[in-house]
């Protein structure tokens, strides 16, 4: 079973259906815990790409284990199974890098252990080590670093500025997890609002790259605060849209009310004339 929460949301929408049906087979292959051990035969069996397996970690729809276990972010809230069937998971030391939250959702007990979906090695040392996806993995693993996750208190209070709104939109608009009170977050958010931008310039440079890169598998790992709030943010913002243009209609197409109007009033004279020229001949 699936919960019309996870998979109605845009950010599951947004996907292409084949990103979508890698994680429904993903899904009905897992066990009573959401893991499984062979999630890259499961892509291989439907045709699925690496780019849809990389899309669903990007999103974070699944988590994969440096052991190349996966598991299935948001198991507990599609299913719930009765004590007397449950049958617990062989990968109890994966498990264990884990805990639920209060919404039934998995999430990782080290966040220091995973970067964008990609849970590494158990003593948590970030390394490329071996790449259960090619390229996939790498690109993973060097677009986040690991210690900006510092929280800054202070700093909210001193600046003034709005980190939590913006970010907390952006997850909303990406289905994204990005945290606030990461440092080089906020040195992003802090620079461009002491360049002049407020809070709406960075709603608007978030639904304009959301509509252009969130449903693009190669594009979509962009949309994080380090690239969206950097030094092209104000090229971003100021990214011109498509106009429509109506296309001018010919005078004759205006007017063709008028001249069906008139012809018809014609062909009603004629018709009277000839009526009356009629009655004439038969008396």
């Amino acid at each position: 079973m699936f919960t019309s929460q996870i998979i109605d949301s845009d950010a599951f929408q947004d996907m292409p259906l084949s990103a979508q049906a890698l994680y429904f087979h993903l899904g009905m292959k897992a066990d009573d815990d959401g893991f499984l051990g062979n999630p890259k035969r499961v892509q291989k069996m439907i045709g699925a790409s690496e780019d849809d397996m990389k899309l669903l970690l990007i999103k974070k729809f699944i988590y994969l284990f440096d052991t190349g276990i996966c598991v299935i972010k948001h198991w507990k809230m599609h299913n719930y199974i009765q004590k007397d069937r449950y049958k617990p998971t062989a990968y109890e030391h994966e498990k264990d890098m884990l805990e639920i939250k209060k919404n039934k959702a998995y999430t990782v007990r080290n966040e220091g252990c995973i970067q964008n979906g990609y849970i590494l090695d158990t003593n948590c040392t970030p390394r490329l080590g071996k790449v259960r996806l090619g390229k996939v993995s790498e690109d993973i693993l060097s677009e986040t670093d690991v210690s900006d996750d510092v929280p800054t208190g202070k700093e909210d209070i001193e600046d003034n500025i709005p980190y939590k709104e913006i970010i907390d939109y952006l997850n909303e608009k990406a289905g994204t997890q990005y945290r606030y009170k990461s440092k080089k977050t906020k040195e992003k958010i802090k620079a461009r609002y002491n360049e002049g931008f407020a809070i709406d310039d960075f709603k608007k440079v978030i639904d304009i790259k959301c509509d252009e890169w969130l449903s693009d598998p190669k594009m979509c790992k962009y949309i994080r605060p380090e690239t969206l709030f950097g030094n092209k943010f104000e090229s971003y913002l100021n990214k011109p849209t498509p106009m429509k243009t109506n296309k001018q209609l010919p005078e004759w197409y205006e007017n063709q009310d008028v001249i069906e109007t008139t012809s018809q009033q014609v062909d009603d004279d004629e018709i009277k004339a000839m009526m009356e020229k009629l009655k004439g001949e038969q008396q």
